[in-house]
């Protein structure tokens, strides 16, 4: 049994460097802020008191405009940032697709950066050995699998990178928009695994601009506005809300 808790979750990025009155104005305006008390520094509320409570089958839709904390809930959930206030208790294994090339390094080989996506990802190094040929299989990359992935090209990179994220049946998946890889060919072969991917976790969170995707893979959903939750429902509801918020501001 997959499941997800979070308890009243906060988290500020402060901004070191908006000395300037127009900057701190801007970020202020764009995103949200405050200022801090004593060093006249902008701290930005990326996430305020959030709470959720998944379990399986929940497919989540995070809605909101950009700047709204969306990523950045994401990578609490997936691990990648541990708020200063609040609690995340997560069972079940995850895998967080909010930056399929992190992890990587680009003066390694193809092969090579395979082992470390899979081990970023939470594999083992024998289970990253075992999903190799795989992997190098799906990619379609032949012999530039060799080669050092500072010489690919941006398509190249993102096949592997796909290929290499998408090995693992986690019970948990977070994702910021759905991936995209390739050229026609390769992107309905990535299409079809990510379905499967989708379809076979337990928990899916999905943050997305797309109606249409949201609505598919979603059955319930959250509206996030400068880092709270404004509205919680259906997935009609939130965005029924998300548009006409959109449409007064």
């Amino acid at each position: 049994m997959a499941s997800i808790l979070v308890e009243d979750v906060s988290l500020n990025y402060p901004i070191y460097d908006a000395g300037g009155r127009s900057l701190k104005s801007a970020i202020i305006q764009t995103v949200g802020a405050k200022m801090a008390t004593n060093s006249g520094r902008v701290e930005v509320e990326a996430l305020r008191d959030i709470s959720l409570n998944l379990k399986d089958g929940d497919r989540l839709g995070i809605v909101g405009h950009n700047g709204a904390g969306k990523t950045t809930l994401l990578r609490v959930l997936g691990g990648a940032y541990e708020p200063p206030k609040g609690r995340v208790l997560i069972d079940g294994t995850v895998s967080s697709l909010t930056d399929i090339t992190m992890g990587m390094d680009m003066d390694a080989t193809g092969r090579e950066n395979v082992r470390l996506r899979c081990v970023f990802l939470g594999m083992s190094y024998s289970e990253a050995a075992r999903h190799s040929d795989e992997i190098a299989e799906f990619s379609e990359l032949g012999s530039f699998l060799d080669l050092p992935i500072r010489t690919y090209s941006t398509g190249m990179l993102v096949r592997l990178a796909f290929a290499a994220s998408t090995a693992s049946r986690p019970q948990i998946l977070i994702m910021d928009e759905m991936i995209g890889a390739g050229d026609a060919a390769f992107a309905e072969k990535a299409k079809a695994r990510v379905n499967e991917y989708v379809e076979n976790a337990s928990i899916l969170v999905l943050a997305s601009h797309n109606d249409g995707i949201l609505r598919t893979f979603c059955n319930q959903a959250i509206l996030l506005d400068q880092g709270r939750i404004t509205f919680a429902g259906s997935v009609d509801e939130v965005l029924e809300r998300y548009h006409a918020e959109k449409g007064r501001s």
